[in-house]
């Protein structure tokens, strides 16, 4: 569970890198890098409780 939260966060925030170049999303582009950021914290707020 814990790497499939780091694959979902990696692939966001390629997502919302490519949303910031290309600007085309909008308010898109921040709810991708909000949802990457709580995916990490996540990610690290369970390891640390394992």
């Amino acid at each position: 569970m814990r790497s499939l939260l780091y694959i979902i966060a990696v692939i966001l925030i390629i997502g919302w890198l490519i949303g910031v170049v290309g600007y085309s999303a909008g308010g898109l582009i921040h709810i991708l890098l909000v949802i990457a950021v709580v995916s990490f914290l996540l990610t690290f707020i369970r390891r640390g409780s394992i």
